[in-house]
């Protein structure tokens, strides 16, 4: 910020707060009004579950099931294209390779790769990681910004200027595109750090690593964000599972219908990723494992010793508003469409386990695992409900992110390296099949006025 703006800033402070007030004034609508209307807040029912605004194959969130003609909780299964994730992870884990690239490959393009289109796709995706000449120099380099999703954004819309045919709005350019964001994404994410890192801290080094064409996603991530290039092959697998389970979460997610939303208006492929970077960085949608860490460190500084009745007596102080930010939230606790389970914090808190064991982080990963009871059977008891809550996938995600010493500033970006996966298969999708654009009602709720001439008001 220069001088000039900042000066702006203080001169019109108290002009801009005044006109705030008038803006939440005349901005407040009857909470009565959205019954009266019967309007789906959040596109929910009463109950949580999302309005039906369109259909998909690519992925499916299931978190009930019919018993006696009744909706009752059940455990959350997670499929892409109709394949359980856990069997994804399960598979490549015991054949010992990446699973990420086989994932991309499944949403992009339905089906589940032979070893000849695997190593295909695997070809193009190392070709696609080189950024074009000269951008980390004149993007990245020239305004670093302290925020890493701000920066992706901003990187994916430059790109719209390197590309040949950028409006192409084609199945075959919109996969061009969609294949080399895939791939570039995780290097604008590490360049853009280590950029930060230079020109706003003690570090005093810069270091541009570039990616090897043998490597998965998973290890060119750790490769390129390491000053020593070094990691063991534990990390890199326990982050590919990762990518693989954050990769697709059905079309109703806020990212995802942002793409769709987006994609039906007729938009570039760019403008429509940057749209749902947008959504992503949302507090709400994508940084819950970074409060999640917050949290675990307060407990860690206030609970001198971590028995377990010491940890239940500061959780519910956290639930009941005393401790923490004094919200009341348990984050990375409970999830907006799973009942009884999220599927991808069962798998990831195996990994996490893993993971503490080879650093010698057990004691963490046991507290991480009271904090989570403690959090289920309080509010369980105290909110009255009728099924458990536990631990959704950012729960054990930062955790795992925080064993593997990356920085807390790229854990929502390593959520968007893979979820563009999802969202690639989703535009397409949406080019496809959609061929309207959505196009939601609002109702206007206030009344007619005569306008007054400037002299009368």
């Amino acid at each position: 910020m220069d001088f000039k703006e900042a000066d702006l800033i203080v001169k019109y402070s108290h002009k801009i707060s005044s006109l705030a007030k008038l803006t939440v004034q005349n901005n407040n609508i009857e909470q009565s009004l959205y019954e009266k209307y019967d309007v789906k807040r959040g596109l929910r029912d009463a109950n949580g579950k999302g309005v039906l605004c369109g259909l998909t194959e690519i992925s499916e969130v299931t978190a009930w099931k019919k018993e006696n003609g009744q909706r009752v909780p059940a455990e959350g299964v997670l499929c892409y294209r109709g394949y359980n994730v856990k069997d994804l992870v399960k598979n490549t884990v015991e054949e010992n390779r990446f699973g990420f690239e086989e994932t991309a490959y499944l949403l992009l393009f339905g089906k589940l790769p032979n070893q000849t289109e695997l190593n295909d796709f695997s070809e193009i995706m190392s070709e696609f990681r080189s950024l074009p000449r000269n951008f980390v120099r004149d993007v990245i380099m020239k305004q670093p910004s302290k925020d890493m999703m701000n920066m992706l954004a901003r990187c994916v819309l430059n790109l719209y200027s390197y590309d040949p045919d950028p409006d192409n709005v084609s199945i075959p350019n919109v996969l061009r595109q969609s294949l080399a964001l895939i791939a570039q994404l995780p290097m604008l994410a590490a360049y853009s750090y280590r950029a930060y890192r230079y020109y706003n801290t003690d570090d005093g080094s810069l270091v541009i690593h570039k990616p090897v064409s043998e490597y998965s996603t998973a290890q060119n991530i750790l490769h390129v964000l390491r000053k020593d290039n070094s990691f063991t092959d534990l990390e890199a697998k326990v982050l590919d599972v990762c990518l693989t389970l954050h990769a697709d979460h059905g079309g109703g997610n806020a990212s995802t219908f942002t793409t769709h939303l987006a994609t039906s208006t007729g938009t570039d492929t760019y403008s429509s990723t940057a749209a749902s970077l947008g959504s992503l960085k949302g507090p709400k949608h994508g940084g819950a494992n970074v409060k999640v860490m917050q949290m675990l460190e307060n407990i860690k500084e206030n609970v001198k010793k971590p028995n377990r009745a010491a940890v239940y007596d500061y959780v519910e102080k956290i639930i009941d508003k005393k401790a923490f930010d004094k919200t009341g939230l348990v984050y990375g606790i409970g999830h907006a469409v799973y009942t009884l389970s999220d599927p991808r914090a069962e798998v990831l808190e195996i990994y996490a386990g893993k993971l503490a064991k080879a650093k010698g982080l057990e004691e963490d990963f046991e507290l991480y695992e009271t904090v989570a009871k403690a959090a289920s059977e309080i509010m369980t008891e105290k909110k009255n409900l009728h099924k458990p809550l536990t631990p959704n996938v950012d729960f054990y995600s930062g955790f795992v992110y925080s064993m593997l010493n990356l920085p807390a500033s790229l854990y929502t970006p390593l959520f968007a390296i893979a979820r563009i996966a999802g969202w690639s298969a989703h535009r397409m999708e949406e080019l496809v099949c959609g061929g309207k654009i959505i196009r939601p009602a609002y109702e206007c709720v206030i009344d007619r006025k005569e306008y007054l001439p400037l002299e009368k008001r």
